[in-house]
């Protein structure tokens, strides 16, 4: 599943996100670009759990159409 979270926009907003999204799910991975701000997760959680997740971190987010 892909999200746009515009407020990441540095190595220790992706250190903070990836803290977050271990916490629950520590099988999940991420994959990040700083530029288009997104963040493509891969996580047996569900993508309104990892929504509140990114935001509980301080980094609201909304998933891009097509991602599941």
């Amino acid at each position: 599943m892909k999200f746009h979270v515009p407020d990441m926009s540095c190595g220790h907003c992706v250190a903070t996100i990836e803290k977050a999204l271990k916490a629950a799910d520590p099988t999940a991975t991420l994959r990040t670009d700083l530029d288009a701000r997104t963040a493509e997760i891969e996580t047996a959680v569900s993508s309104d759990a990892i929504s509140q997740v990114l935001a509980t971190a301080g980094y609201p987010s909304t998933a891009l159409e097509g991602s599941q």
